[in-house]
């Protein structure tokens, strides 16, 4: 199996062990709002669009609330089933190459929320999908960072992924990278650069 599918088996064994109302990194979900927004994604061609386009959220957030009243273990049953045969992410490169980070994040996104998380070991594979994901969205995701930033992995892969003045390196796992650079601030990272600089850079927007 490839990043994607490890993550979302993983991800599925863990919304089993916390059940329905555990916390999540996702502000104002819990995790069956969590699995009913994997299940939407790839179960429903008509509200997926929402997830990323704000006016159409509303009619996405209808469905996944509809999803999200489904008894508990049979949201999690679809979450690791997956998609049918006929979505294209059912697909292995394509599954990799669309849900490695979505479901590496999200995965993260429950166990960094519970007490006393830890990083889980390095991994090849993972790592690589990481750093990977992280490079190519940061280009948008921080596109509203007000100074430049590079991103550096701690054996010394770097990615300028943003010009601008008073540039700013983040150091840190390529898994605390990507998540970084979606939004997220429970991570281990090292910011080097001049102190307002990296005030403003944490204070930015991260994400669509």
């Amino acid at each position: 199996m490839g990043v994607a599918a490890d993550e979302r088996q993983a991800l599925s064994s863990l919304f089993e062990d916390l059940g329905p109302d555990a916390p999540t990194l996702c502000e104002g979900w819990t995790t069956r709002d969590l699995a009913a927004h994997l299940v939407v994604r790839e179960h429903r061609v008509d509200a997926a669009p929402g997830i990323a386009v704000p006016a159409l959220a509303g009619y996405t957030k209808k469905v996944q609330d509809r999803y999200a009243a489904k008894p508990w273990p049979n949201l999690v049953d679809q979450v690791r089933q997956g998609p049918s045969k006929f979505w294209p992410t059912s697909i292995g490169p394509l599954d990799e190459l669309t849900n490695g980070a979505e479901f590496l994040v999200h995965h993260e996104d429950v166990r960094r929320a519970q007490p006393d998380w830890k990083a889980r070991p390095a991994d090849p594979a993972r790592d690589a999908t990481a750093w990977r994901s992280a490079k190519g969205a940061a280009k948008l995701n921080l596109r509203k960072s007000p100074v430049g930033v590079t991103l550096r992995t701690t054996d010394g892969r770097e990615a300028a992924v943003k010009t601008g003045p008073d540039p700013v390196t983040v150091v840190g796992d390529p898994v605390d990278l990507l998540l970084f650079v979606f939004g997220r601030d429970a991570v281990n990272l090292d910011f080097q650069g001049d102190p307002a600089a990296v005030a403003k850079l944490q204070a930015v927007k991260r994400g669509l």
